[in-house]
């Protein structure tokens, strides 16, 4: 498939460099589009991309593109997904999917009218929650099913980096729906969710603000169906390894990158243990972009292995706990 890429900042590069190995899946990079056009210049010129674009949407225009991955800040998801499926493109957007820009109950009804417009239009759309295709969560449900552990009883992750100077301004500011739990916390909350496969029955939380308005520390301990508690630790300025740990009747899955997840130990209560490994071909990218292109092939409308309902549970989720810590963004009612 012939990929346009909207932005070209850190997370662009990634995307660029990942579509850049595989050649072989048939996947190209045909243009990108940034709103400094020097910057996107010297970003197709590093990535060997044949056009450039000074808006988005002039990019929209060149109807070699199919599918767009939406790199732009959280702020503008839902009006730059919106513009690529009336232009007739195929949508992978990062996280998370959309942004509460009035009422609490908006973020939903956005994310609702994104999927039945790509539905009416025939055309694809999913939220970049990567990890969710990784071989090696597919190997871990599989043992879960299968009940290796026995009865999950207990899941925890942390999640925590530094910055500095002008990105840590753009990680926080308000306007452009920064914070800590969009921005990292969705993959403990997701990471969670690909667990339990259930949305949470109820939360307890602590979190601490930055002078943005917008956080930069949080613990969240959260009740599941069935008696299973998890406890997620998300910051930024502070950096915490990505280790998580799923904690079951007959034995432990531990994880010292939940996020780049290629390997993981098995100690189970026996005294036995072992190493499962799953190796990325690429950087881990490359499973969402085949996931993409298989789902186009079928005719889907958004994926049945990361499906509506999943998006949504997590991006109710966060919204509640915004609302149980009176964080609103700018331009958003209380």
């Amino acid at each position: 498939m012939k990929w346009g890429i909207l932005a070209t900042g850190t997370i662009a590069e990634k995307f660029a460099d990942t579509v850049n190995h595989m050649e072989q899946e048939d996947e190209t990079l045909i243009a990108c589009a940034s709103r400094n056009l020097e910057h996107g210049k010297a970003f197709a010129s590093k990535y060997g991309i044949p056009k450039v674009y000074g808006s988005y949407a002039q990019m929209m225009t060149d109807s070699e593109v199919d599918a767009v991955y939406i790199a732009t800040p959280n702020s503008l998801h839902y009006e730059n997904c919106r513009m690529c499926l009336e232009a007739g493109k195929h949508v992978l957007c990062e996280k998370p999917f959309t942004l509460s820009t009035e009422q609490a109950q908006e973020l939903f009804d956005l994310a609702e009218e994104l999927y039945e417009l790509a539905e009416e239009k025939g055309l694809f759309i999913m939220e970049a929650f990567w990890i969710r295709f990784l071989p090696a969560y597919d190997k871990l449900r599989a043992m879960l099913r299968d009940g290796v552990i026995g009865e999950v009883k207990r899941i925890t992750s942390q999640f925590g980096f530094t910055v500095e100077g002008d990105r840590r301004e753009r990680k926080f500011k308000s306007e452009l729906g920064g914070g800590a739990l969009l921005d990292i916390g969705i993959y403990n909350l997701g990471f969670f969710h690909m667990i339990t496969e259930a949305a949470p029955e109820g939360f307890q939380s602590e979190v601490h603000m930055t002078e943005y308005g917008t956080d930069d520390y949080s613990e969240v301990e959260l009740e599941y169906p069935g008696g299973c508690s998890a406890h997620c630790i998300q910051a930024i300025g502070k950096k915490l390894e990505r280790h998580a740990k799923i904690e079951g009747t007959k034995g432990d899955i531990l994880m010292d990158d939940f996020q780049h997840l290629q390997e993981f130990t098995v100690q189970l209560k026996d005294g036995s243990s072992y190493l499962v490994k799953e190796p990325f071909k690429v950087n881990g990218f490359e499973y969402e972009i085949v996931e993409t292109s298989r789902c186009v092939s079928c005719g889907l409308n958004t994926s049945d292995r990361y499906t509506k309902e999943d998006c949504l549970t997590i991006l109710r989720l966060m919204d509640d706990i915004r609302e149980s810590w009176d964080m609103t963004f700018e331009g958003e009612e209380k």
